[in-house]
């Protein structure tokens, strides 16, 4: 966990100041990152420390048995920590996570009164890459974030589902008009077909704001049906209803906490709901003028995004539907004209 060397005194400073995660029982081979760093746990850690006061990722992917740089999928969550605060996190073997420590007699005082003694075990901060986080998440705020993290408060990046019905038996399969296992598959659709229909487990998914899928109000004339395809300024007020009516803004803090999901948390969901909810930002032109504020700032936070997207994203994962490269290019430039003659 080496990083730039800081001001011995500007270190002191932050060792006390700053806040500290102690991290229990993780083992060794372990990949555990904060933020927008991760590293490969070794025998002696024991947490991060200098933490700056506010709102973090703490992530980790399970080693693999026999060592190599071969990980698990990644879980995380998010937590906001004080000035000074110190927060016990354990390892648990069952999940293959961390998570927070059973509520201890006084077992985060404790740490807090030995922290110089567990300095030997806590990797410092990397505020090299401090200033790249905060512009990834400006907006989110601990109440922002209380709403968007799932009720478990983990994040994974494969969703954990069930099946909607039993389907262990041929009765089963026979009931929900499944085939029966033993036949021949004549082609991928078929195959997917045949599987049973599955949700994810409760209290495990991100709570996003529900999208509109119908982008036009019910009994629309032609007219308006297509009028409302082409700029999507009604689903947006759609969205806006729901949650941020009060706080535009906070629209913003949903599409950070999607992108930061996906690209640090790598949960592809998040990344579908980014795009759908990036098309409408984009696709609102009537929009632009009430929501003056929130259009000033996407630009911002756009900025900052397609910063940290890799050089071959375009390619791999979206090259087919063009989706950055028509919605950003087409409706983001008509965004900024129309926010410079308000």
């Amino acid at each position: 966990m080496a990083g730039p060397r800081l001001e011995p005194e500007l270190a002191r400073q932050l060792f006390f100041e700053g806040a500290a995660v102690v991290v229990l029982g993780v083992p060794e081979g372990t990949e555990f990152g904060i933020d927008y760093s991760s590293w490969a746990v070794g025998p002696r850690f024991r947490g991060v420390k200098m933490i700056p006061p506010g709102l973090h990722f703490v992530h980790c992917s399970a080693g693999r048995a026999g060592g190599g740089r071969e990980t698990g999928p990644r879980t995380g969550f998010f937590l906001s920590l004080q000035r000074r605060e110190v927060r016990v996190l354990r390892w648990d073997a069952a999940t293959e996570a961390v998570g927070p420590a059973p509520p201890g007699a006084g077992e985060a005082e404790a740490f807090r009164e030995n922290l110089r003694e567990m300095d030997p075990f806590l990797g410092p901060y990397p505020y090299e890459t401090l200033k790249k986080w905060v512009s990834l998440s400006s907006f989110i705020s601990e109440a922002a974030m209380e709403k968007l993290q799932p009720e478990s408060g983990r994040i994974c990046a494969f969703s954990e589902v069930l099946p909607v019905a039993a389907g262990r038996h041929s009765r089963d399969r026979a009931e929900q008009r499944l085939p029966p296992v033993d036949t021949e598959c004549r082609s991928y659709a078929e195959g997917l077909a045949r599987l049973p229909r599955m949700e994810p487990r409760a209290g495990t998914q991100i709570r996003f704001t529900e999208l509109p899928k119908q982008m036009y109000p019910d009994g629309a004339t032609p007219e308006e049906i297509t009028r409302h395809s082409m700029d999507l300024s009604y689903a947006l007020e759609r969205v806006m209803s729901q949650r941020y009516a009060s706080q535009p803004l906070g629209l913003l803090a949903e599409l950070q906490f999607a992108f930061i999901c996906f690209l640090i948390g790598n949960v592809y969901d998040a990344f579908e709901h980014w795009k759908r909810l990036l098309n409408i930002l984009c696709r609102s032109e009537d929009a632009i003028g009430k929501y003056q504020d929130l259009y000033v700032n996407l630009i911002s936070v756009l900025y900052h995004q397609l910063n940290e997207i890799p050089a071959d994203f375009f390619v791999d994962i979206v090259s087919q539907d063009n989706f950055l490269t028509s919605t950003l290019q087409r409706s983001c430039s008509e965004t900024v004209v129309s926010v410079g003659h308000w």
